[in-house]
Parts: C-alpha cells; structure tokens; sequence
C-alpha cells in the first residue's frame, strides 16, 4: 500500500470508534492517533497525558506542545506507578500494573465524559517484542488503531511525515522505568539521577540513547555512529566528571550500542 491507503485504512478504522479517549504520551505513534483522530472524529476525540515520576518534563511539555499544533482538546492527569503495589519491585511483567492503572483510569475519564472508546499508539511491531503492557489493553479493551490497521513503526513515522506532523523522526522513548534491571527495585531517587544523566547527555547534542542503572554503574547506550562522540576531543573525561558528581561511581559505554528494550535481553 501507498502512504495514502495506508492513511485511509487508518482514518476508517478510528470513524468506526465514533469518540475516543487517547493515551496521549508526545511520542510518535500516539501523536499520530491523536492527529487522526481529531482530523476524524473532530471535538470527540480527547488526549490524554498521564504526568508521573517515570515521565520526564521535557516529555511532557512537549506533549502540551504537540497536542497544541495538532488542535486535540488535551487533559493531564497525575499519576504514581511507584505506589502501585507490584510496580516499584521491577517485575519483568512491570509494565503490566502501570498499563492497567493508566487504562483503568483512562476508562473513567472515557465513561464520565461520554466517550465511546480508549485507543493506545500500540503498533504491529509490538506484537513481536516482550510487551506485558498489551495484555493489560486486551483485558480493558483498549483499542489500538495502529496495530488494527497493520501499521508498523516505518508506516507511522512514513504517514508523520506525510501528515507534516513536527515530529515525525522524533528519536523513540520509554519510560524511564525502562533504565533499570529487572528486580533493582526503582526508587524516585534512582529515577531523579538516571533524569540527570540523560538530561546531560541531551545537552551536549545527542539524540537516541539511553543511561541503564546499574547500581553504582552507568551503562551509555547510543547508536553505533555515536560512540567515537563520546570519546573525542576529551568528551569522555567530561562525560565521566559529570555522571560521577551525578551519583554514580563507574561510568561505561555498550559497545553494542543503542537498541530498544535491551533489558529484556536476560528474559
């Protein structure tokens, strides 16, 4: 299919949820279903960002900023996955309490406000990775459009683009839940220092990567191409000073570099 089918598959099956309540993070795959949505649905559609310890604030700004350019009525809610009971010990099935808590309530807003239905940004792709989080929306029965539609993570970011959606090729997130191995438990003092490392590496120009916490251990991932980054002109003494007055003790770069949900790898 050409991007315009693929768009058209898309639109037909969000007509059919009549109004919707979005799962709305800024990321990519929810900013398309927020777009179409509106585009489709019109004032029946609703965003929705759940603001937690795992969600960082540059994130949400730019969320209020997406759901602005796009022109979807957006609400926040505030949230806490480390008050819910399984969450905070790491689990590898983590992700599971979190999704229940923030579907169930997006059920509420969805039931209060006169909303048919609650739709996810879940894709095809993620049907072939370790994601609990799915079978907490089979069990609510949150729709998720894209994967309905066949859709993979090419096809969103190709339809973004087509779509002229400002982030399109915006470098793929998780929460920050996802920094930690599964079992070392997460604290808000753990998430606060892997936030800071992150942030600092953002500041001297990266975009795709990721600080997994392990303990007193700060593990870099970046892309491949970015490696030599880190190393040149002094960088990585710069990098080491800041991290250590961070919090951590040891500082080191995967030489695989960066992949997504490379915890999962000792399940």
């Amino acid at each position: 299919m050409d991007t315009e089918e693929k768009l058209r598959k898309l639109r037909d099956n969000i007509k059919a949820l009549k109004s919707v309540v979005v799962a709305f993070s800024g990321g990519v795959d929810s900013s398309l279903v927020a777009k179409v949505c509106h585009d489709v649905l019109k004032d029946k559609a609703l965003a929705v960002t759940a603001r937690s310890e795992t969600y960082p604030a540059y994130e949400y700004e730019e969320a209020k900023k997406i759901a602005r350019e796009i022109g979807i009525p957006h609400m926040t809610i505030d949230t806490s996955e480390l008050s819910i009971k399984g969450f905070a010990e790491n689990p590898p099935n983590r992700c599971y309490f979190c999704k229940s808590e923030l579907f169930g309530k997006l059920k509420e807003i969805a039931r209060e406000k006169g909303y048919k239905n609650v739709a996810d940004g879940a894709n095809l792709d993620d049907t072939g990775e370790y994601r609990p989080g799915l079978d907490a929306a089979k069990e609510l029965e949150v729709c998720s459009p894209l994967k309905e539609s066949g859709l993979r993570k090419a096809d969103i970011r190709e339809i973004s683009k087509y779509l002229k959606l400002p982030n399109w090729n915006k470098p793929s997130y998780a929460c920050m839940s996802s920094r930690f191995p599964y079992g070392q438990s997460i604290t808000e003092e753990k998430l606060t220092i892997v936030a800071a490392a992150e942030n600092y590496l953002r500041s001297i120009g990266l975009k795709q990567f990721r600080v997994r916490h392990h303990d007193t251990i700060a593990r870099i991932e970046v892309l491949p191409e970015d490696i030599t980054l880190l190393l040149q002109d002094g960088k990585h003494t710069e990098i080491v000073k800041k991290f250590k007055e961070i919090g951590y003790k040891y500082v080191t770069i995967d030489l695989e570099g960066y992949r997504s949900g490379s915890m999962n790898e000792v399940l």
